[in-house]
């Protein structure tokens, strides 16, 4: 266990842990300590307290002593020098022309630099105001962009409800806010009823998100039939903070709206699904109608043989597909021709043969390549034509 204690540095800033060093502290007292950017000065938010050292993810810095007269002087020395210094650095801002406007000034315990928290549109050039700030005050100079609404929270104000902002007097870390928010919450989505003073969605929509997403959960949607002491309705609206549903109830020919409290209200079970929940299960030991039909074995021809399409073991479908293997083997080296194999078609019609065209016996002996003894067959041929068409004559 280790004794911390919660410190503050700016108001309504965000609280940091602190090594309680041994020292007896209380609430709302001035206190020095050891920060990353050096000696600072903060208050006390409560007094020591202990903490798991499990709990702690880093090693904590420690208290170095409880504030002194003297070192509230010098804390409110640089308070009256941070005024002074808002005033020069606005002048140098509008002399170099800067479009950002300067939110506040903050100096270190021990005047070693000096904090300038600006806002603006986009990037800004500020090199050259840098250096004349520091030639100005003889010190280190940080210019640091915040946002709109870190600017809300240092300068303060009054919301929209008349109470001081809540960043401004107890938030101390800002939550994501989303227009899905106010939509669920059934409010206006006019920009400025719904917006702070920083321009952004209020805060205070987080506030009461968490319960509006777990009633929505219990409560039955617009448009659904419900059943009410009253008689069957249909939902037309909800009243998530009173838990509330107004049911529109049908009278002849007309209807009228009526609240009633969530307890009061029961969802209707459509007519599909309670007839499915009457009917009784389908009894799984009923015999089938046909018994001799289904008890055949369904097989299927493979080649000649007839097998059974559901071997009952592992060897006897090993069997089956080494045995339908081999016969698809034998078949394709059957349907497979050899090389020196002749064509089905050549074996049994033989080969083809060439006619001669009779018209053209005159030019045969002629025109017909070959040897000697071709071309005298072919002219004996015509002269025994010849005198046999003499003799006729």
């Amino acid at each position: 266990m280790a004794t911390i204690v919660g410190v503050q540095f700016q108001k309504n800033g965000k609280i940091y842990n602190f090594d309680a060093n041994d020292l007896e502290i209380r609430a709302n007292d001035f206190v020095i300590v050891d920060t990353t950017h050096g000696i600072d000065i903060g208050q006390a938010v409560s007094g020591n307290r202990e903490a798991a050292e499990n709990d702690m993810k880093i090693p904590l810095k420690k208290v170095l002593r409880i504030a002194t007269e003297k070192d509230l002087n010098i804390s409110a020395e640089n308070r009256k020098r941070e005024r002074e210094a808002y005033e020069i650095c606005q002048k140098k801002i509008a002399e170099h022309k800067l479009d950002m406007k300067l939110v506040s000034v903050e100096y270190a315990f021990d005047n070693s630099k000096a904090l300038f928290y600006f806002t603006a549109n986009g990037r800004v050039d500020f090199r050259s105001l840098v250096k004349d700030l520091a030639s100005v005050f003889k010190m280190r100079i940080e210019l640091r962009q915040i946002g709109v609404r870190d600017e809300a929270r240092m300068l303060g104000g009054l919301g929209p409800c008349g109470r001081p902002i809540c960043c401004g007097s107890f938030l101390d870390e800002f939550q994501p806010v989303s227009i899905k928010m106010a939509k669920e919450q059934n409010l206006s989505l006019n920009p400025t009823k719904i917006s702070g003073v920083c321009g952004r969605l209020m805060c205070c929509l987080k506030y009461e998100q968490d319960h509006y997403e777990q009633t929505r959960k219990i409560m039955p949607r617009l448009g659904k039939e419900v059943n009410t002491p009253d008689g069957c309705g249909i939902v037309s609206d909800l009243n998530i903070v009173k838990e509330t549903v107004f049911v529109r109830i049908s009278n002849g020919d007309s209807s009228e709206i009526k609240e009633y409290p969530l307890d009061k209200i029961e969802k209707t079970v459509p007519a599909h699904v309670s007839l499915q929940n009457d009917t009784q299960a389908p009894v799984k030991d009923e015999p089938p109608k046909d018994a001799a039909v289904q008890s055949r074995p369904e097989t299927r021809i493979s080649g000649e043989s007839e097998i059974q399409d559901k071997p009952r073991s592992k060897k006897a479908r090993s069997e089956k597909n080494a045995g339908a293997a081999n016969s698809d083997k034998n078949r394709e080296q059957q349907k497979k021709p050899g090389r020196n194999d002749a064509p089905r078609a050549n074996r049994a019609l033989g080969k083809p043969v060439m006619r001669e065209n009779p018209k053209k016996v005159d030019n045969i002996a002629n025109s017909t390549p070959g040897n000697d003894s071709k071309k005298e067959s072919a002219a004996n041929w015509a002269e025994a034509v010849r005198k046999a068409i003499d003799s006729m004559n």
